[in-house]
C-alpha cells in the first residue's frame, strides 16, 4: 500500500532543503517518511517540546529513534505553552509552536518548513471559523503556503483525507506515537473531529470536497479585498492617518484596518472591537477626540493625527533550540 503523502509531494514543486514539522503523531510521520524517501539528504525533522504533558519527553524520544532510522537530521526545540488566563489553550499551543518551528529552521539555515495538515485539518479550520462568525480570511480555511516570522510554511497534504493516512499507518507498520490530548472533547478541535466530521460523513459524504471548493472561492475573494486594502493603506499611510481614513466608505474603511491590523501587528479585531473602532473614526471630527480601544491582545490608539496599536501581552519566554 502506498503512503498517500507521496503522490502528494510528488506534484508539489517543493523547495530544498526542506524543514518537516514533526510531533511523531500519524499524520506527520506519513508526511516525514514520504519526504525522506523522496527527497534523501535534504529533509530535515522539526521537533516541537510543548513541555504540557509528562509524555512529552518520551515523544521526543521516539522522534529521535524514527529519524535516525531514517537517517533524517532532527532539532528539537522546547517551549513553555501554556496560555495565559483568558486566552485560549489551543491558541496559546499554536503560537508556541509554529514560534519555535520558524527559530528552529532558521537557526538550521532553513527557509521552508512542510506541515502535515490535511483535508480533515481543513474542514475543522473551517468549521471552528464558522463557528466564530469569521469572515472570509477564515473561510478560506488553511493557506498552501503562509509566511510567518520570516519562514515559509507549506501544507502539501491538504487534498489528502485523514483515513487514507491513517489506513496507511496501520497497514505499513508504520510506529508512531498518540498525543492523548486528541481525545480529550473539551477542545472545540478534538469535539468536531470526533463527533461532527463522522455526521458530516454520513449525511454528506463529499463533504471534504465541497469544503475544499468553497474554500476556495472564499480565497479568492479574500485576495480581491486584500488587493483593495493595501490600495488603501498606500493611501492612508503607516501608521494609518484619520484624515485618509474618514474619506473611505464604511467597509473599505473596515477592509483597510482589519488589512493593518493583521499585517502590521498580528492582530485580528473582533466585530464588536471592529464596529467600535468604525463608530470612533467617524466620529472623530475634532483633535481633542481621544480613541482607545482594546483590540485583540492590545489596543489601538490615536495618537495626533495617526492610529497606532499597542500590544498588551507581556513578551514570551524564548525557547530553547537544541
Amino acid at each position: 500500500m502506498e503512503n498517500p503523502a507521496a503522490p502528494a509531494l510528488a506534484s508539489w514543486a517543493a523547495p530544498l532543503p526542506l524543514g518537516v514539522a514533526y510531533s511523531g503523531g500519524a499524520d506527520s510521520t506519513a508526511l516525514l517518511h514520504a519526504a525522506a524517501a523522496r527527497w534523501p539528504g535534504q529533509v530535515f525533522a522539526l521537533h516541537v517540546h510543548h513541555g504540557l504533558q509528562a509524555a512529552a519527553d518520551d515523544f521526543e524520544a521516539h522522534c529521535r529513534a524514527t529519524c535516525k532510522a531514517l537517517d533524517v537530521p532532527l532539532h528539537v526545540g522546547r517551549v513553555d505553552a501554556r496560555h495565559a488566563p483568558g486566552e485560549s489553550p489551543e491558541d496559546a499551543a499554536r503560537r508556541a509552536r509554529y514560534a519555535t518551528l520558524a527559530r528552529l529552521a532558521q537557526a538550521n539555515g532553513l527557509h521552508d518548513v512542510a506541515l502535515a495538515q490535511h483535508a480533515d485539518d481543513q474542514v475543522e479550520t473551517m468549521l471552528i471559523a464558522l463557528g466564530r462568525g469569521a469572515g472570509l480570511d477564515g473561510l478560506a480555511g488553511m493557506p498552501r503556503r503562509m509566511k510567518r516570522h520570516g519562514i515559509d510554511f507549506h501544507r502539501p497534504l491538504l487534498d489528502v483525507p485523514a483515513v487514507a493516512l491513517r489506513e496507511w499507518i496501520a497497514a505499513s507498520g508504520t510506529v508512531h506515537v498518540d498525543d492523548p490530548t486528541n481525545a480529550d472533547l473539551r477542545y472545540t478541535r478534538n469535539r468536531i473531529r470526533l463527533q461532527l466530521l463522522p455526521a458530516l460523513a454520513a449525511t454528506l459524504p463529499q463533504f471534504r470536497e465541497t469544503f475544499a471548493r468553497s474554500a476556495r472561492n472564499a480565497a479568492r475573494a479574500s485576495r480581491l479585498l486584500a488587493e483593495v486594502a493595501a490600495s488603501d493603506s498606500e493611501t492612508a499611510g503607516l501608521p494609518p492617518t484619520l484624515a485618509a481614513l474618514r474619506t473611505l466608505p464604511r467597509e473599505r474603511l473596515a477592509n483597510v484596518l482589519r488589512h493593518w491590523l493583521r499585517r502590521e501587528h498580528d492582530a485580528v479585531p473582533s466585530e464588536a472591537q471592529l464596529e467600535q473602532l468604525l463608530d470612533q473614526i467617524e466620529a472623530c471630527s475634532t483633535r481633542g477626540h481621544r480613541i482607545r480601544i482594546k483590540v485583540a491582545d492590545g489596543y489601538v490608539q490615536r495618537e495626533g493625527d495617526v492610529l497606532r496599536w499597542y500590544n498588551a501581552r507581556p513578551p514570551s519566554q524564548p525557547a530553547a533550540l537544541r
